[in-house]
């Protein structure tokens, strides 16, 4: 018996629902390599088994499902290795991911939310539960900033790779004159922190404004000032949550956003400091630019770090990203 599971079977074990459930779905985190394995074996020797039998029958219709069945194993194999290159020490966490358009006004806010619904569409297509934490609708159409928390095992591991300026060019559909446009949109991703993990945060470094909470949401819009925005002062680090129902839980979620961007911040700040002690010319610039999507005057999505591309732009605004987190891992995978 692990150490997670003589927890559970303690007395007193669902006394606290709230952390009871994080050691439940640390333990279903633990478990599923194993069951991924497990499940793997079993489909090969069942394979295995449906081959020998073709071979001693020599019956050409088993010969077909057998290179059918191969050929689902070997894309399963496929997924399963790029799993395992997930190893960093917060992969497995949820991912903190903030969209902000650059600058072009409405265009650039309309590609923000273009790619919102992208990620959401990815997010969703594998299982993960995505959360609005904050968002500031554009003036005319599109979004200002929205900060999304997307939540399932792995979540934080895929979504590092998308960390960065994403580059859109197309006829624009607010410009009357039929012209083309480039728009810029950056983001960033962070990782949940765990509350076990210590972020010292004086309360005398806090500046607390609130708020009362805007965007789409009819009658459920809160009309009491319920939504939060914490200023870091000595960083200049500001998060906005507007969520919850009351101030008192927006406060709490807002306080786990800024221990993440302090936390994303040093961590970034250490990887600086050791490039440059082995004497490595490495750019860590935030605005780096690492993908275009070109609607006009042809199709195409490339990924400028990998050279990873494709035609189908419309499946890539659907949520068809593994292509591009996929190549992204493997080439980065010792860094």
């Amino acid at each position: 018996m692990t150490e997670l599971e003589l927890r559970i079977s303690q007395d007193g074990f669902w006394d606290d629902p709230g952390a009871a459930q994080k050691v439940m779905q640390q333990l279903s985190n633990e478990r599923a390599p194993l069951e991924t394995y497990q499940s793997l074996r079993q489909r090969y020797e069942d394979v295995r088994t449906l081959w020998e039998i073709g071979l001693e029958e020599q019956d050409e219709d088993l010969t077909g499902e057998v290179k059918t069945e191969i050929s689902a194993l070997a894309c399963l194999l496929e997924k399963q290795e790029l799993t395992m290159l997930l190893n960093g020490e917060h992969d497995p966490k949820n991912a903190i991911i903030t969209l902000h358009p650059g600058a072009g006004g409405t265009e650039s806010q309309d590609w923000a939310a273009m790619l919102l619904r992208m990620y959401t569409r990815w997010a969703e297509a594998r299982g993960y539960q995505v959360e609005v934490l904050d968002l500031l609708p554009g003036d005319e159409a599109g979004i200002k900033s929205v900060t999304l928390m997307i939540s399932g095992y792995n979540a934080y591991g895929y979504l590092k790779a998308e960390k960065g300026v994403h580059r859109l060019v197309r006829i624009s559909p607010f410009d009357a004159s039929g012209r083309r446009h480039t728009s810029f949109v950056s983001l960033d991703v962070m990782p949940e922190i765990d509350d076990d993990i210590e972020i010292e945060i004086d309360p005398r470094d806090l500046r607390v404004d609130t708020f009362r909470a805007g965007g789409a949401g009819g009658q459920h819009i809160n009309k009491t000032d319920s939504a939060v925005r914490l200023t870091h002062l000595p960083s200049g680090v500001v998060v906005n949550c507007q969520s919850e129902r009351s101030q008192i839980q927006n406060r709490e979620r807002a306080m786990r956003l800024l221990k993440a961007k302090l936390f994303e911040r040093e961590r970034e700040a250490r990887e600086l400091k050791q490039a440059e002690l082995r004497g490595e010319s490495k750019e860590i610039a935030w605005g780096s630019q690492i993908r275009s999507y070109v609607f006009h005057p042809y199709s195409l999505v490339k990924d400028h770090r990998t050279n990873t591309e494709t035609g189908n732009v419309q499946a890539v605004m659907d949520g068809e990203l593994d292509p591009f987190i996929d190549a992204y891992l493997r080439k980065f995978r010792s860094a």
